[in-house]
């Protein structure tokens, strides 16, 4: 392995690192911020800040825009939207459990879009997956009728799906570019669409007045760590990685969530929560066929 693939291997796991820690800090954001308008500044000032760093560093050939514009609005209007309204609605730890089933959808698009070898047992590994999101997502309407949290775990695998795509696409278009200038112009492209809901918001809410120091924190680090570092440490590192291998860093998330949320949000495993996450992974495990998945051991290979 060269030294760009390990230092690839490195950069996704700490990005994986920061968003896992991130979707408490998120969650608890949102209960301020409105979801629209927190894309919008999260990747907008996160576009400001990465500007200086790439400026002379822009162009895009008219044939890869259309790329461009689709996996901007996928990644970030439509994956981080989503994201957002399924954290303000749902448990913050079920985000990256969801998240988790991206590997197996990422295989079977990778052997759709980018041509890669598709085995028998990535379907089985597949089924076994979803069936673990749905256990998360729906056993919570047995437990306690149809609530806010079926909706917000739909929005989390409408996410999954979106950032899955997203992936796909960005694999496509990374080795002609250098990776800062496409995550600038994806953060630029993804939150225009937020502009009119921003608007909105300024005018119907007071999400402003109601802005205090742990808010504001939070803001930042979602702005300056989770956006700028690590979508830079993300989009560099997918750079060197098959595509189906991508979604293996996600593994990492839930336990950096669960970690965070327990201290910042109180939040406690669910039965549901360990049955779904149990299947999510015996999946995963179908379908690599190995248990040693836990993306170190990439590095001594």
């Amino acid at each position: 392995m060269n030294s760009k693939a390990k230092l690839a291997i490195i950069f996704l796991i700490l990005a994986n690192i920061i968003w896992g820690a991130a979707f408490p800090i998120y969650k608890l954001t949102l209960e301020v911020i409105p979801p629209f308008t927190f894309v919008l500044l999260r990747f907008l000032l996160g576009a400001l800040i990465l500007f200086p760093f790439v400026y002379k560093d822009l162009k895009v050939k008219l044939r890869d825009g259309v790329t461009l514009i689709l996996l901007s609005i996928l990644g970030i209007t439509l994956t981080i939207s989503f994201l957002n309204f399924g954290l303000k609605l749902s448990s913050s730890i079920n985000a990256p459990i969801i998240l988790s089933a991206s590997p197996i959808f990422l295989i079977i698009g990778g052997f759709f879009y980018l041509k890669e070898k598709l085995k028998t047992k990535v379907v089985l590994g597949t089924l076994v997956s979803f069936l673990g999101v749905m256990t998360i997502v729906l056993l919570p309407v047995l437990k306690e009728g149809l609530d806010g949290s079926i909706t917000g775990n739909l929005f989390l695998v409408f996410a999954t799906f979106f950032s899955v795509i997203h992936a796909l696409l960005l694999k496509k278009i990374l080795p002609k570019y250098n990776p800062m200038s496409i995550a600038f112009w994806s953060f630029i492209i993804g939150s225009l669409p937020m502009i009119p809901f921003f608007m909105t918001d300024l005018n119907q809410t007071q999400w402003i007045s109601k802005l205090n120091n742990e808010i504001i924190l939070g803001l930042l680090f979602s702005v300056v760590v989770a956006t700028v570092i690590a979508h830079s440490l993300f989009t560099f590192g997918i750079k060197y990685i098959k595509a189906s291998e991508i979604g293996i860093f996600s593994y990492i998330d839930p336990v950096a969530t669960i970690v965070v949320a327990y201290y910042l949000l109180h939040e406690h495993i669910t039965v549901p929560y360990l049955i779904g996450a149990f299947l999510v992974f015996v999946g995963i495990f179908i379908a690599q066929g190995r248990i040693h998945y836990h993306p170190l051991h990439k590095l001594l290979n």
